[in-house]
């Protein structure tokens, strides 16, 4: 890249410029990639398989590169807290609710309002001022996904779990959020995500036996979903994150979260035809005015 063609982009690569889109389409590809893998998996099992594979290869490389560990048991505590929310419950509901059928765009969106709730409980819990367009963008959101699930979900037993489930999903990545902010943990990645995964494979170990068959079948397609997964989703975007953090995006890095739900309902269509109607479309478009009312109102 000449220096001419650098400076007219900002005096930034073009190679940066692509990195928020990239992040944008590995993060949708996670709702993808557990639909495609769960048929030849039971949720649970598939997550545990998964968290033990990338829990291993991030503790060699902590140990590789020696990353520092946590100096407290207190400490260590608090980040497999944060990481049993984050990774437990919310890849678990999202896993079990596409599990029972909940569409991966729908789902996505869900949990996708998870700005919303954080916006919603950092007053009572972390004593954060929420203004009345923040509010306003709340409700404006929830009446979005109201119109979305009334479209594509009956009220019959599975569709109740199922949105129960992304319910929870929503509410553990809300929470491990707030609880970590909180805190104030500032943990290492290699080490502190090693943790986070271990210790949420531990508890899936405990839990899977207890609903599931535990049975895999190790098919092609399950292969290429857990690999792409484990280090592209689990790994890489998570990487790619922080990246966008340290370059001074943190800012936009939030705003990012607020277009999966569409680009997972696009890639939805395309893989799996998972078509969303007129009305849930309006209602998809009201949620992302609604999140993003909240994030420009602070």
């Amino acid at each position: 890249m000449t220096v001419q063609a650098t400076a007219a982009t900002g005096g930034r690569p073009d190679w940066v410029r692509l990195m928020p889109g990239v992040f944008v389409l590995l993060w949708s590809t996670g709702f993808i990639g557990a639909k495609y893998g769960l048929p030849y998996a039971e949720p649970l099992t598939f997550l545990l398989v998964r968290l033990a594979l990338v829990a291993a290869v991030l503790g060699v490389v902590a140990l590789v590169t020696r990353a520092p560990w946590p100096k407290t048991w207190a400490e260590a505590g608090r980040i497999a807290l944060a990481g049993l929310l984050v990774h437990g419950v919310y890849l678990s509901g999202v896993f079990c609710a596409i599990a029972k059928g909940m569409p991966a765009g729908v789902t996505s969106l869900i949990v996708g309002l998870q700005p919303l709730l954080t916006a919603a409980l950092s007053g009572p819990l972390l004593g954060e001022r929420v203004t009345a367009r923040q509010w306003g963008g709340l409700l404006l959101g929830l009446a979005g996904v109201a119109l979305v699930v009334s479209e594509k979900i009956s009220f019959d037993s599975a569709n109740l779990m199922g949105m129960g489930l992304a319910g929870a999903a929503l509410l553990g990545i809300t929470l491990g959020t707030l609880y970590q902010k909180r805190h104030g943990t500032a943990m290492d990645l290699r080490s502190g995500a090693a943790i986070q995964y271990a210790v949420t494979a531990a508890v899936l170990a405990v839990l899977a036996p207890m609903f599931e068959t535990m049975q895999v079948q190790w098919t092609g397609e399950f292969v290429f979903a857990l690999l792409w997964l484990s280090f592209v989703l689990s790994v890489g975007a998570i990487f790619l994150l922080f990246a966008l953090i340290r370059r001074g995006a943190a800012a936009r890095v939030a705003s990012l979260f607020y277009l999966v739900p569409p680009v997972t309902a696009v890639i939805a269509w395309a893989m799996f035809d998972e078509r969303l109607g007129a009305l849930a479309l309006v209602g998809m478009a009201m949620a992302v005015a609604g999140v993003a009312m909240v994030n420009r109102a602070r």
